[in-house]
């Protein structure tokens, strides 16, 4: 079989480019011819002898994002169109490409966004927050229209499944869940390691990943949380720093000598492994692969409602939060933590557990047998979940009709 993906970025250190590079070794491991359009690949996919890498690479002259993502998508187009018979399935990521696909896999629903509550952005804010609105309204608009041109949309949890059906317009074909994967085995087996991090070893240490310079990850609200905590709470903060606002925030609050902002990490499962718990309170989140790798690593979780992946939290292995910016029932459900350690390393061992259903190999594999249904493999079986919550592995996907005639399938989750 011939598979064709489009996607900006194909590498492991990108959340989406690391879904897309997964899937991408799994379909070589069954013997698929696979086409790589985008801007960035990994080198050991590259040089591979069954990968095609179709290089879709924007002049930095475009002067945004929005427009540089519109010159990737009509090139991916005009060369999918050329090339129609070279693959079988066309695998893209939201609105990427003006070709019509067969498989898309939805990481982001900027309509959802749009509609949140807590989204910031506005045309009289200023010159950086209208830009951010214009991006918002615009991709919502192209996302809506690039599902409804797809064969099957595979949403990376339920809550992107339930936006995109809230979205409107046409009714999509087909929409299913399936869950991105995480590396279980890497980030179980490393070892604790705060040196190497320049963090005290007599400290409670919560620990923060995302992008530094947006108020969507609400790295704000768990500073002023940990302003209400007692001074043996630390907290170690992880993305890329140049122009954050939020060391400025810390010293403003008077506490900065615990927050201990560590710029991009590339050893993030012992990272991982050198924290006590993980906080995560996104205004706004798809499927936070951030979450399940803090999971893996054994550590309990505190989150809230909107961020992705919430969805999976048990109170067994982590606390959720019904508004992510209530500071104040923020910092409780981490006193908790710090002060109950029984409690706390018995959810770090659920959450893991939890975690070792969500891995690579899983979430792969889920795809390759997408891959064959579509292409007319009629021995292609996936397990489902129905909305009445009954389980099964039918070939052909049947499961209960929702809105406009769409089904919701839940492939391969626990």
């Amino acid at each position: 079989m011939r598979v064709a993906i489009v996607t900006h970025v194909v590498r492991h250190n990108d959340g989406q480019g690391r879904v897309n590079h997964e899937i991408a070794r799994a379909a070589l491991d069954e013997g698929f011819e696979v086409t790589l359009v985008a801007s960035h690949v990994a080198p050991e996919l590259a040089a591979h002898p069954k990968v095609k890498w179709v290089p879709v690479q924007p002049s930095r002259l475009w002067p945004t994002n929005l427009l540089r993502q519109q010159v990737f998508a009509l090139k991916s187009a005009l060369w999918l169109r050329r090339h129609r018979s070279e693959y079988d399935v066309l695998h893209v990521n939201g609105f990427i490409t003006w070709a019509h696909a067969d498989v898309n896999t939805a990481h982001f629903v900027h309509g959802g966004w749009g509609r949140s509550k807590y989204y910031p952005f506005g045309l009289t804010r200023g010159v950086w927050s209208a830009y951010q609105f214009i991006y918002t309204r615009a991709n919502a608009v192209l996302e809506r229209w690039a599902y409804r041109r797809s064969r099957v949309i595979a949403a990376v949890s339920r809550k992107v499944a339930d936006e995109i059906i809230a979205s409107g317009g046409d009714p999509v074909e087909r929409l299913d869940v399936i869950y991105n994967g995480v590396d279980t085995r890497g980030f179980a087996s490393a070892s604790a390691d705060r040196a190497k991090f320049e963090l005290p070893e007599d400290k409670f240490f919560l620990l923060f990943v995302g992008d530094l310079r947006t108020p969507r990850k609400n790295l704000g609200t768990v500073l002023h949380a940990l302003k209400q905590l007692p001074e043996r709470v630390h907290l170690a903060v992880a993305g890329y720093l140049p122009g954050s606002p939020y060391p400025e925030m810390a010293r403003e609050l008077g506490i900065a000598s615990r927050v201990h902002f560590l710029g991009l990490v590339r050893e993030m499962p012992v990272l991982m492994r050198s924290v006590d718990a993980y906080v995560f309170p996104s205004r706004y989140e798809a499927m936070s692969l951030s979450l399940l790798e803090a999971m893996a690593a054994g550590l309990p979780v505190v989150t809230a409602q909107t961020a992705g992946g919430a969805e999976i939290i048990t109170p067994d292995c982590g606390i959720v939060l019904d508004d992510p910016d209530d500071a104040p029932a923020l910092a409780k459900a981490i006193l908790q933590l710090a002060d109950d350690t029984p409690r706390r390393l018995a959810m770090g061992e659920a959450a893991a557990n939890l975690a070792g259903e969500f891995g690579w190999a899983r979430m792969a594999a889920q795809y390759i047998a997408l891959y064959r249904q579509l292409a007319g493999d009629a021995g292609a079986t996936v397990r489902h979940e129905t909305r009445d919550g009954q389980r099964g592995a039918e070939p052909n996907f049947a499961a209960a009709p929702l809105q406009g005639g769409q089904t919701l399938q839940r492939a391969g989750t626990p």
